[in-house]
């Protein structure tokens, strides 16, 4: 009910078994809670193979009229406001009515989660749980492994290479691997080596064939080996080399021609490498993915900058989706006087997405950009020690000027806070929303997994589940990435499945939505006769000094929170 309450806010959809369960009033029977949903569109009727663009993809029919509004940051939000001359306007502000999220209730929710993860007898019930269902799965494959391989049989033309693929966790200038990458430098190098491609520290412009003279290398001394960009085993917690195998043959001056977006060369390099890979993915025809492009919060013209190098290269295909990545490198910037405070960034991050929803035609290549990006990730070394803490006394980020680095759960908070009002806006204007998919779990503080289930439709990483039960269990439980392919992949269960798209049997996917109802069946048994017994005698107070263990108190906190009226 917490996240179900926080991620609605952010106009993203919670899967209706979980939301109609956590709802659900003691008179209702349990089986009212697993209703059978109809099926929306007969799979018939729905083409496998999905539409392709033609024409422009960047020629977007839908330009909204201007909408006279008063964008103002408060407290690190951005508000949408009437006018000034507000009686002169019509009277539809009064009917918006856009919910502005909570900094209080989030650090109380928070504190409740984290005193849930903290309790012994809760993680004993969750590791148990964990335990069982691993052992029911193992069972389940030893009854039915043969009838799952009958079936995915049965289907022509289906296999693991035949059914449709997203790679949600790609950046951009990683997605092509280590030969391909040292095939194109040395194609660029022997075809336009006397291409202008940087400056010198004087100021006068370098050819690509001087830039290899000065590193020292010639396409012939260039291998796999000394391009060395491959994360291997030697980079496992060390963020610091994962980082430096971002630059070809360890020089930032090849990462800055080749890998960036906004160079000396606006990015044509970089451009025709990522071409060369979507090529890839459509030739391939069921592979899709969805790279990473940074926007650093550096300046507000970044938007700007990079709508206008996807437009004018022409980077686009059917099988690619964009996300955008934030680095949380506000000590970085500050250290180097480019930042005041913390506003500056998310200034320079949220205001022309809020501009360009007010009036698309102030930001026109922003415009056409965004109806291809699908959402926002947080990014950096997760492993760094959170040197502040993230409380009701934290200074907002109007008054965070300090030199120490924000902790992870204040950039999330004020990430989702301003997605939240943003999604909002261009749902309210007919535009398409972004999702928050931050990097979260692969190292550092497991209280990282609590922000993100609060405020994130999905993470990536999360190996840090695996010791904190709780939260592994509360991750099960709210069933993150639950949408298969096909016209009804909306509905849960076997109605939602198309073997003839996912190539999953129906036998699995039942398997799943039973496990699932299962799990949802016990608690919501424990809760309601827990109502049933603190209604007949003494009910227990959240402040009460008995002998009640921090669960029992924190739970007792946590009914008190109201379903949100999304």
């Amino acid at each position: 009910m917490v996240e179900a309450r926080h991620v609605s806010q952010s106009c993203i959809a919670v899967p209706p078994t979980n939301t109609d369960t956590l709802i659900i009033s003691p008179l209702v029977p349990l089986d009212s809670c697993f209703p059978s949903l109809p099926l929306s569109l007969p799979f018939i009727d729905h083409p496998i193979n999905p539409p392709g663009t033609t024409g422009d993809p960047f020629a977007t029919s839908y330009w909204p009229d201007p909408m006279a509004v008063k964008l103002e940051f408060r407290k690190g939000v951005m508000h949408v406001l009437p006018p000034d001359d507000f009686d002169q306007v019509s009277s539809t502000w009064q009917s918006l009515g856009f919910v502005v999220p909570s900094l209080s209730s989030y650090i109380t929710d928070y504190e409740i989660l984290r005193t849930f993860v903290a309790d012994g007898p809760l993680k004993s019930f969750c590791y148990r749980r964990l335990m069982y269902l691993g052992s029911k799965f193992a069972l389940h494959s030893l009854l039915n492994e043969t009838r799952e391989s009958l079936e995915q049989k049965s289907v022509s033309h289906r296999d693991f290479y035949n059914i449709r693929k997203v790679d949600t966790h790609l950046h951009a200038a990683s997605c092509m691997n280590q030969k391909h990458l040292l095939r194109f430098i040395k194609k660029t190098i022997r075809t336009k080596a006397d291409v202008p491609v940087c400056l010198d520290r004087n100021g006068k412009t370098m050819t690509l064939q001087q830039l290899i003279d000065q590193i020292g290398v010639t396409p012939y001394d260039l291998s796999i080996d000394n391009l060395d960009v491959h994360a291997d085993r030697n980079t496992f917690h060390r963020f610091d080399k994962f980082n430096s195998k971002y630059n070809p043959i360890g020089q930032s001056q090849l990462r800055e021609v080749f890998l960036k977006t906004d160079n000396y060369i606006d990015g044509a390099f970089f451009a025709h490498v990522l071409k060369e890979v979507f090529s890839d993915l459509e030739e391939s025809k069921y592979q899709n993915a969805e790279p990473r492009l940074s926007i650093y919060g550096r300046s507000i013209n970044e938007w700007d900058n990079l709508a206008k190098w996807a437009i004018n290269c022409r980077v686009y295909s059917d099988n690619v989706r964009w996300l955008i990545q934030i680095p949380r490198l506000y000590d970085v910037y500050h250290a180097k006087g480019s930042m005041k405070c913390f506003q500056d960034i998310i200034t320079n991050v949220f205001q022309p997405l809020f501009e360009v929803t007010a009036d698309p035609k102030s930001h026109p290549e922003l415009h056409a950009f965004l109806q291809y990006v699908t959402g926002f990730d947080s990014v950096d070394d997760e492993s760094k020690s959170d040197k502040v803490i993230f409380n009701h006394f934290t200074p907002t980020p109007e008054n965070y000027s300090q030199q120490e680095n924000p902790p992870y759960s204040y950039y999330i908070y004020y990430m989702y806070a301003n997605l939240s009002q943003l999604n909002q806006f261009r749902s309210y204007r007919g535009l398409n929303t972004f999702s928050l998919r931050p990097h979260c779990g692969e190292a550092g503080n497991p209280n990282h997994l609590i922000t993100c289930f609060l405020l994130a439709e999905s993470i990536n990483h999360g190996l840090l589940l695996r010791k904190a039960p709780v939260l592994q269990y509360l991750y099960y439980l709210a069933q993150v990435k639950s949408f298969w392919f096909g016209p009804n992949y909306s509905q849960e269960g076997v109605m939602g499945n198309d073997i003839t798209r996912t190539n999953v049997p129906n036998i699995r996917i039942a398997y799943r939505y039973e496990t699932l109802t299962d799990e949802l069946r016990l608690l919501l048994r424990a809760v309601l006769s827990r109502r049933s017994a603190t209604s007949v005698g003494t009910p227990i107070s959240p402040n009460s000094t008995g002998t009640h263990s921090p669960t029992k108190r924190a739970l007792s906190g946590f009914k008190s929170q109201k379903p949100s009226k999304q």
